[in-house]
């Protein structure tokens, strides 16, 4: 593990530029991230919604008062599995500077319990097949490949709402 603590929080407004700075920090994040100061409008408008919402909760891993990890976690309610929740964790980030540390394992052995707090019967997550890497990460974590993924992209003016 990491010689320094990691704690875990939610993510506060003061943490944005980091945190965008980490989702762009990334082989697929700098294609479709904007990292600048100021901050693009839409990325405070998409805080503000996770930030009001229940069922999401954004998470900054802490390491000597650093941001050094975020990632999303959103409960969502179904009707199958006899009504059971399910997490969905997305946009999991590690600084550069802090990888292989096992920060990225304490994040999501934290995002694990918090959906086993919130009753959820299943932690789900996409993973591009373009990162045989966190595929095989997320395999040692004990998910399962047990589904085909499927998305259908639209157009970035719809995005923007």
């Amino acid at each position: 593990m990491t010689s320094t603590p990691v704690s875990f929080r939610q993510a506060q407004a003061a943490d944005l530029e980091r945190i965008v700075q980490l989702l762009a920090d990334d082989k697929l994040g700098s294609t479709r991230e904007v990292f600048s100061v100021p901050l693009d409008p839409a990325y405070l408008r998409a805080f503000e919604s996770i930030a009001t919402d229940p069922n999401n909760e954004l998470i900054v891993a802490v390491q000597a008062e650093a941001v050094v990890g975020v990632l999303q976690i959103t409960f969502i309610p179904n009707l199958s599995h006899r009504g059971g929740w399910r997490a969905l964790i997305e946009g999991v980030r590690v600084a550069a500077e802090a990888r292989a540390a096992g920060i990225g394992r304490a994040m999501f052995l934290w995002a694990i319990e918090r959906a086993r707090e919130r009753r959820c019967h299943l932690v789900q997550l996409t993973s591009d097949k373009s990162r045989p890497d966190a595929i095989r990460f997320y395999e040692s974590l004990g998910f399962v490949a047990s589904h085909e993924g499927m998305k259908l992209p639209l157009a970035a003016s719809d995005q923007r709402r």
